[in-house]
Formats: structure tokens, sequence, C-alpha cells
């Protein structure tokens, strides 16, 4: 069962909190990093991103740029900008984007659920991006970066989430810069947490890393390296009931058709799909349905039945278009390391993926159905990895307004 724990969470006053709270550290580099804090000298990016304090052609994983972000930490803390609660509580994190609402538990989950499998996990993880987070939570004895999980829905906790909302104002609510609300709750009734912690022991058989595979598994190792540290046995996480989330699609663009004319890939391609041509660009609609946007038209291809097979990996529509298009026709065998191929989520829309075309960028683009929740978990269950690139969640939870101190 997921063993959780409340903890002293560091956090803004409520005046800065609109002004601290930034965009996770991993999706913006470091130039865009500089922009987006501009002249706020309270922007959380400054721990999280510390190279922007730094000359810009200073090494981005040097030690001088973990130092900085403890340095600008601890000012953070002198400074009264962020402070930390009295005692152990959960949180209650709310984010509504375009109209749709969802609400996750913030709390400090188990290391050793980590190692034990009871947090799964779907991806791969690369230890250049590991060692990255490792070096920076070491440095400042910070976890600044929240693991987004879920987990299957509990009538109980569900109950306690609506009736603490109701019966309690939060204590940041704002609407960010890109239109995201964010609302936070704090859970500090004694009772209410014991109970909280007691249905995630009794009712939580697992919960499912979602977004953060590298944040966690860096967090797991640090563990490993302070193994007299009681708060480095746990790690941030928000934990989201399954019927709160939605995946977004992550769509392909590819550069070339691999010495193919276009005349010879599409007649190649109906070996395995059914092609027609649209009029208007391609968001597929079902699952095994894709978009293919070459040479300035798009076209809807549906999977033939007997192409895949209908294990958790292969039934996967990032499996269908790796095994029958990408790999077969294409020649791309690990889309982790191929120049050739570039990921686009979904929340920059097919516009992005006509551009990228457009330009002469990029040859081709597919665009794809949306990995479904319940195959999230069925993956992570059978103990198997997604291809590389295969959710994309929305809306992200900003850095800085909860941190765990180590």
């Amino acid at each position: 069962m997921a063993k959780i724990r409340p903890f002293r969470a560091l956090r803004p006053t409520v005046e800065l909190a609109a002004q601290i709270a930034s965009r996770p550290y991993d999706v913006l580099n470091s130039e865009e990093a500089r922009v987006e804090a501009g002249n706020n000298r309270h922007s959380f990016l400054h721990i999280t991103k510390a190279e922007i304090d730094l000359p810009a052609d200073t090494d981005t994983h040097s030690q001088q740029v973990y130092d900085q972000a403890a340095a600008n930490l601890q000012a953070f803390r002198e400074n009264g900008f962020l402070l930390q609660e009295e005692k152990p509580c959960y949180y209650i994190y709310q984010l509504i984007m375009d109209g749709r609402s969802q609400t996750g538990l913030v709390c400090a989950s188990s290391v050793e659920d980590y190692f034990n499998d009871v947090i799964k996990k779907h991806e791969f993880t690369r230890p250049e991006k590991e060692k990255d987070r490792i070096d920076h939570m070491r440095t400042i004895r910070a976890q600044t970066g929240n693991v987004f999980l879920a987990c299957n829905n509990v009538a109980e906790m569900d109950a306690v989430i609506d009736a603490w909302k109701k019966n309690n104002a939060p204590v940041y609510d704002f609407t960010a810069e890109d239109g995201v609300a964010h609302s936070i709750w704090v859970v500090n009734d004694d009772a209410t947490v014991a109970n909280i912690t007691e249905i995630f022991a009794s009712k939580v058989p697992a919960t499912y890393i979602a977004d953060g595979h590298h944040r966690a598994a860096s967090a797991a190792k640090v563990s490993q390296a302070l193994p007299d540290s009681e708060d480095a046995k746990y790690f941030l996480t928000t934990i989201f009931p399954a019927s709160e989330l939605a995946i977004m699609d992550y769509n392909r663009v590819v550069k070339d058709l691999n010495g193919l004319d276009a005349e010879d890939f599409i007649s190649a391609i109906q070996e395995d799909f059914t092609i027609a041509e649209s009029a208007e660009a391609v968001k597929p609609s079902t699952l095994h349905e894709f978009g293919m946007y070459l040479d300035n038209k798009w076209y809807i291809l549906t999977a033939l039945e007997g192409t895949y097979t209908e294990d958790p990996i292969g039934v996967l529509d990032v499996s269908i278009l790796s095994n029958n298009i990408l790999d077969k026709l294409l020649g791309i065998k690990d889309q982790r390391t191929d120049k050739r191929i570039d990921f686009v989520g979904g929340i920059r829309g097919l516009k992005e993926l006509e551009r990228r075309v457009n330009s002469g960028e990029m040859k081709i683009a597919f665009s794809l159905y949306p990995v479904t929740i319940q195959q999230l978990f069925d993956i992570a269950d059978s103990g198997n990895v997604m291809p590389p690139k295969s959710t994309w969640f929305e809306p992200k939870l900003r850095d800085g307004l909860l941190t765990h101190i180590i």
C-alpha cells in the first residue's frame, strides 16, 4: 500500500505567491528562463535555473550553478519571500485550464515505495538528466520539482478533499500569465491529516508516475546518498485521482522520407493502413486513427486489423506508428537518439505541425490520439515501459509554491 506523510512545506507569502510560482525547470531552456524571469527578482527560476544569474556561457551543469541556486534559496528565506510551515501538513492543489479543473493531494511519498514498485513507472530515465537534479537537490538540500503521480479513485479520499475545499478558503488563489488558475489549500487539522495517511495506507495499493520520472529517480538516489536523513526518505509529489486527469496527444515530425518519394511512401503505407485525404487538419478522434501532413496535404490513416498486437504496449498508437511507419518505412529505430525525429506536445496544436513542415525544417508530421489513463496504468502494472514521448500532461504544476526541505 502507498506510504505517504505530511511535510513542513517551504512556501511563499500570500502576497508573493504569483510572482514566485514558475513553470517547471524542465520545460524551459536557460535563455527562455532568463526571459521569463525578466526583472522579477522573486521568480523561483532563480533557484531551479540558477544559471540565469551567471554569465551566459556558464556550464548549466556546473557546481557553480548549484551553489548559486543554494545561495538564492537562502536569500529567499532570509528576505522573507519563503517561509516554512510550523507543523507537517498536507496540501490540496487545484488547477483550472480552459475550464477544466483537476485537483490533487500534495504530500511526501516514500522512496521505499519507489524502489519496491508501489510507485509504478512507465518510462526509462537518462543518467545525465538524473545527475543534474541529484546535484541540485544535494547542494540546495531541497526538492523543488514536484513529481506528478496518479492513482485509482478512492471514494473516501475524494470525499475528504471535496469537504476540505468546501469548508476552507485556499491560501493561494491566482491565475498565471498563461491563463491557468492555481489554488492551494493547507490541510492542517491533525485528525484530517491522520485520516488521509490511513486512507492511502489501507486503500491505495499503488500510485503511478504520470510526469516526473527523472525527478523521482533523482530523489531516490539522493536518499541513498544521504542515508541518515529522514527527510530524504520521502520526496515531493502531487497525487491525482484518475478521474481528474486528461492526457494530451504527443505528436511527431520527421526530417525526411528515408529516400522514398511521396508517392512511393503513400503507396507503402497502405500495406498497414487505410488512407484518405482530408480537407482540414486531422486531430484523431479515436484509437488507431492518425493524422499525416505531407506536401501541404492532410491525410487520415486508420490502422488495419491484424497489423498490431493487443498486448499493453503493442496496442498503443505510439507503438503502431513506430513499428509500421517510423521503423518499417522511415528507418527510425530508436526515437530517443535518432536526430531525424522530433516531438511536439499537443498543447502546441496542429498548426505547429504544419509550421514545422511548411518551413522546410521537417518533411512530414503525424498527429496521434492521446494515450488513456487506463493504458498508462496497464503498462505500468505489466512492468513494461512506453515508447518515448508517449504522454503529455497539462496543466503543469508550478515550482516554488511548495518545496520539500531535506
